[in-house]
């Protein structure tokens, strides 16, 4: 294996996990110590990863930082869980609802399961197969062509061509990072451009995010803060990030993480009165038309 071809191989393995070990290289690669470390310290020296102790870490700031869906999975287990918490709360039955890719929309996925009539549409392979997989004969599921992501995302011309074909109640995306000149980014532009495709499809947006994808930036914008009907976040947010997002944002639904403590005195007391008055709030600015769901162009099969 040519130098460049190992420095690509360890630039996607770090960029996709996190980070990575000397010891897996050398094993990975069948080159000796050596070689890996001088491979490391010239990415380093470009900038590209940070070597640590024993390894490599990726560049947490950088605009091209994408980990993978296991890498992700570890991290704001109670936020996520409680925004999924929320966000199912506001899926009529008998809607249809789109779902892109990510952990926190993975969640949401599952308790989606508990919906009756649903059809929703998704690029996000993770999502299809939690609902695809419980075979309700109430339930339909469409999942989009594409190129797959380190995120498990479908992305690119097939899947942009898919969404631009259906009509929906409601989007239900997460996203990489918030900002407030960037707005909702991703780190990568086909999964950027397939999530914007989402929401053009869609007549009412809800993003969901924990509170640490404030201030990070991605490299392509999805779209801007004031675009979100709702944005589902959790307590851990900076008090002057809340100020800024609820400047920007139609409705900010706050929520304390699942399992924290706190008793009827506090701040995760007034959170959690203050999420349930949110709900109700945007479940009455979120609800469908008296005509029911949005038609979908094409007649699915059911998954």
């Amino acid at each position: 294996m040519l130098a460049r071809q190992r420095q690509a191989y360890i630039l996607e393995r770090v960029r996709e996990d996190g980070g990575v070990r000397v010891a897996d290289l050398v094993r990975d690669l069948r080159v000796s110590d050596m070689t890996v470390r001088r491979d490391l310290e010239l990415l380093n020296d470009r900038g590209l990863i940070e070597k640590v102790h024993g390894g490599a870490a990726a560049l947490r700031g950088s605009a091209l930082f994408e980990p993978s869906f296991t890498a992700k999975s570890a991290l704001q287990e109670a936020e996520k869980e409680a925004i999924a918490e929320a966000a199912v709360a506001l899926v009529d039955p008998g809607t249809a609802i789109g779902i892109s890719a990510g952990t926190t929309t993975y969640a949401i996925a599952r308790r989606l399961l508990e919906v009756v009539g649903l059809t929703v549409v998704t690029n996000a392979v993770r999502v299809a197969d939690i609902l695809h997989d419980a075979r309700r004969p109430d339930q339909t599921i469409i999942l989009t062509g594409g190129v797959r992501t380190p995120s498990d995302a479908l992305v690119g011309p097939f899947a942009v061509s898919a969404l631009r074909s259906v009509h929906l109640d409601l989007v239900l995306m997460g996203v990489h990072g918030m900002d407030p000149q960037a707005g909702f980014t991703s780190p990568n532009l086909l999964e950027a451009e397939t999530n914007r495709a989402l929401i053009e499809a869609a007549r009412k947006l809800v993003i969901v995010a924990d509170h640490t994808k404030w201030g990070l930036i991605g490299l392509s914008s999805i779209a801007r803060l004031d675009q979100a009907d709702l944005l589902i976040t959790d307590s851990g947010l900076d008090p002057g990030a809340r100020e800024i997002l609820s400047s920007r944002i139609k409705e900010v639904m706050i929520v304390p993480p699942r399992g924290s403590i706190g008793g009827p005195a506090g701040r995760d007391a007034r959170d959690s009165a203050a999420a349930t008055e949110g709900l109700e709030r945007a479940r009455v600015a979120l609800r469908p038309p008296p005509s029911g769901s949005a038609p979908l162009m094409d007649t699915p099969a059911h998954g």
